[in-house]
């Protein structure tokens, strides 16, 4: 059976840089969890990040391959860099995900972990660029395809394909 990594926040675990969750109420999510398909995981907290914590993005006009390469940062507003903790997490995500046989994951959009379609633009103004969250990008460039909170059914029918084989 191959299982989903979903980011934790997206099932109720008050884990986001507020300290608040972004619970999704699903069916699909309901059905995953009933047969143990679900691995949560948080990539910042298992990068070290407290909760809660600053808001941070990537640089303006970084992506997250950049970051991974050692290019460029996050930062938070105060300009302080947490690139060691989400670099860290996102290897953590990858690590978990080769040991519990994840071949999907279902993680927040526009988090500069975990956006898979869009990240905010690194100006703290809200603003958002298309791109990928550096565990987004890690995850889908070891194989694993990722998708955004938006799209269960997407990531769903992806997973029931692999498993007819």
């Amino acid at each position: 059976m191959h299982r989903v990594l979903v980011s934790s926040c997206l099932i109720g675990h008050r884990v986001r840089y507020d300290g608040r969750a972004k619970t999704v109420s699903d069916t699909v999510l309901r059905r995953w969890r009933g047969e143990g398909r679900l691995v949560p995981h948080c990539p910042e907290v298992a990068g070290g990040l407290p909760v809660p914590r600053p808001p941070a993005e990537i640089e303006p006009g970084a992506c997250a391959e950049d970051v991974l390469a050692g290019r460029a940062r996050i930062l938070t507003p105060d300009g302080d860099d947490v690139t060691a903790c989400f670099v860290a997490g996102a290897r953590s995500a990858l690590a978990t995900a080769r040991e519990r046989g994840v071949a999907v994951a279902l993680l927040k959009q526009a988090s500069p972990s975990c956006g898979s379609r869009e990240v905010y633009d690194g100006t703290f103004t809200g603003a958002k660029v298309p791109g990928e969250g550096v565990t987004a990008h890690l995850l889908a460039g070891h194989g694993i395809a990722v998708f955004g909170e938006e799209e269960i059914d997407r990531a769903d029918r992806y997973l029931r394909g692999l498993e007819r084989g």
